[in-house]
């Protein structure tokens, strides 16, 4: 149980830090932009979306080995154990949809339940980090 506390601990600890990251740079490419507002709000979802996407994939990857290794657990259900079946997973674990055609057993419950945490909080993070990129190059009316 150590090993999975562990491993899960890192894998969050790096998209967290991942998603930093991406704001930091965001936030710096933004002001330093001299297309529209608009366009600069744009720029910063498109951003936003990648950096998502990047965090998705590395719980999916982790979903891939895991499953393939032994001792884990298994993922079971709509699911032949591809990488783009974890992705599949993935996405749906992060943004909490769920729609319970892949179910997790063993261990890997544990990664799904603290990556739809993980997703849940990032989402949100994004979300404010929009919103005052928003307010700031948005025009006043």
């Amino acid at each position: 149980m150590i090993n999975v506390t562990i491993l899960n601990a890192l894998i969050v600890a790096a998209v967290v830090l991942i998603h930093h990251e991406s704001l930091i740079r965001l936030s710096g490419l933004l002001s330093s932009m001299r297309q529209s507002h608009h366009f600069r709000i744009i720029v910063a979802v498109f951003g936003i979306l990648v950096a998502h996407t990047v965090q998705v994939w590395i719980f999916a990857v982790a979903y891939y080995f895991l499953h393939h290794g032994e001792g884990w657990g298994e993922l079971v259900g709509n699911f032949s154990g591809s990488l783009l079946d974890c992705a599949y997973f993935s996405f749906t674990t992060f943004t909490t949809l769920g729609y319970g055609d892949i179910d997790a057993l063993g261990h890997l419950r544990h990664l799904t339940g603290i990556e739809a945490l993980t997703g849940l909080v990032l989402i949100t993070w994004s979300a404010s980090f929009l919103f005052v990129e928003m307010q700031r190059y948005w025009p006043t009316r």
